[in-house]
Order: structure tokens, then sequence, then C-alpha cells
């Protein structure tokens, strides 16, 4: 073999190894896999959460008929589990479960106040927008089974394991009430508000309205 080919050979074995390590950077910094502990599916980006904002019917909060929780039957079971427990598996690090679909290991990060926990007892399942909200923002006139699917919803951001004390803290308030004590954490948390009540064709109060504006401003994204 000539020294050209040798010389030609090896110049391009190291433009194909360029290429593919140029590739993987790129993959790298393309593709951002969800990390255990993150927001859970469905967070729109800024621009599409102020079209849905935009998109909301704003009334004055209500209903005729009084909010009882029973109402919005949770937590269902699907393939052995129950909503709380999918939740407690997704949102968790290094779950571990047993037969029974309990965890029966593992942590997880709290996002609204920045605590871990690593007892699944500690952590609360939050309805981003509380069932009482719900109730009286349009919820009263669906069907029980309808409520259901509200109650249970796993295909948007309307679930997320936290501890029970920032939840408690929260209850039923909505954003013109209450928001995550971290301020890393409101932009996301008013773009999951605002993309469930979108989803569910729920109305917002003036006040709401307002409140999820403003925080809607300091997302960068």
């Amino acid at each position: 073999m000539s020294q050209f080919a040798v010389q030609r050979g090896s110049r391009t074995r190291h433009l194909i190894a360029s290429v593919t390590a140029l590739a993987l950077v790129a993959l790298l910094v393309v593709v951002h896999p969800q990390p255990a502990g993150a927001y859970p599916p469905g967070l729109p980006s800024k621009a599409t959460a102020q079209s849905e904002l935009n998109a909301l019917t704003v009334k004055a909060e209500g209903s005729s008929a009084p909010y009882d929780r029973d109402l919005f039957p949770h937590w269902i079971t699907v393939d052995g589990c129950t909503t709380r427990e999918t939740v407690l598996k997704r949102d968790g690090s290094n779950v571990q479960v047993g037969s029974d679909c309990y965890p029966t290991s593992g942590s997880w990060y709290s996002e609204w106040d920045g605590e871990t926990r690593t007892a699944p007892s500690d952590l609360d399942i939050d309805h981003v927008v509380a069932l009482s909200e719900a109730w009286s923002s349009g919820a009263s006139e669906w069907t029980t089974d309808r409520r259901r699917s509200f109650a249970n919803d796993l295909a948007g951001p309307q679930l997320i394991a936290v501890t029970a004390e920032s939840n408690r803290s929260k209850g039923d308030k909505d954003p013109a009430e209450w928001v995550p004590p971290l301020a890393s954490k409101r932009c996301a948390y008013s773009k999951m508000w605002i993309h469930t009540k979108y989803r569910w064709g729920l109305t917002l109060n003036s006040a709401e309205k307002t409140a999820l504006q403003g925080l809607l401003n300091t997302c960068s994204y």
C-alpha cells in the first residue's frame, strides 16, 4: 500500500471520529431528558402558556352546589398501582417498589420548597389546581366521571409529589393567594396552573389572572 493511501485512510478515520464526536455533542446539547424529580409532563413554553392564559374565561368563582371532596374520586388504581403510587414512582429518584406497588425506598425532591424526603409518608400528591378551586371554576357542572379523570390526571402537569408541609400550606389557594416558597419555581408553577385550567376548560377570576401574568412575566422561556 502506498504512503499516500495510508495517509488518506488515516485522515478518513480521523474525519469519521471527529464527525461522530460532534454528533454526540450535538445530541447532548439538543436532548434534555427529564430527570427524576423534575416537573410532571406537559409543561408548556412561555409563549404557549401566554396564549392559553389569554384564552381563559375570566369569571367570578362560585357554585350554587356545595363542594364535597368525595365528588372527585381518587386515588384510582390502574395496572395494580394507585395514582398516588404512580406519581411517587415518577417523581422520585432511585425508587424501589414492593409487590403492592408502594415505594419501599427512594428519595423525593419537593419542587415547591426545595426539601428532600426519603419516606413516602412525608409526601403529598399536590393537585396543582386544587379540587375545590376546580369545583368553583366550572367542575361543579361536570359529571362524576370527568371529575374522577381530573383528580387522577397523569397526562398533564396537574399532579406533583411535594412535601406535606408545602402542600398543606398551599391548601386550596390560587396563585393570587399562594406561590411556591422557592422563587425559582414560580414560573413553572404558573405554567402548570395555566395549562391545567386550559386543558380542562376551567375559568379564572381577575385577581388570579393578574397574579398568573406577573408570574409568567418572570419566565425566560
